[in-house]
């Protein structure tokens, strides 16, 4: 069971760090990460390779916990809200529930769920 503590150093964690970094600093080796019902991709060296793949992309990334976050013996639930500006001058909204199971103080299984829509890309509106 993770400590309050601990999810509390997580959140600040995906709040002020790069994606990659969190991954290669919260997960277990083993870890696995799941999009609404798609298949889990496994393994951190995958986990931190799809995530690097993402920022690659990305101008920057907000990311913010929606609170509070519950933690209920090994399991804790995140409302989070991220927002990507795309290099393409294109940005994304999402707001995604995480489901998370945690092995002592390391996240070993992940489950999103959001609505795939809100990746759809829209125009950042420029001052005239």
């Amino acid at each position: 069971m993770p400590s309050k503590k601990r999810v509390e150093e997580f959140v600040k964690a995906v709040e002020t760090m790069p994606h990659d970094t969190v991954i290669e600093r919260y997960y277990t080796e083993n870890a696995s990460m799941q999009e609404n019902q798609s298949t889990p991709r496994i393994g951190k060296a995958r986990l931190i390779a799809n995530e690097q793949q993402v920022l690659e992309n990305a101008k920057s990334v907000t990311s913010k916990c929606i609170r509070p976050f519950f933690i209920q013996d090994d399991q804790v639930i995140i409302k989070w809200k991220f927002r990507f500006e795309w290099k393409n001058d294109r940005y994304s909204e999402i707001e995604e529930v995480a489901c998370q199971t945690w092995d002592n103080e390391k996240i070993a299984q992940e489950q999103f769920f959001y609505d795939p829509q809100q990746f759809i890309p829209r125009k950042i509106k420029t001052a005239e």
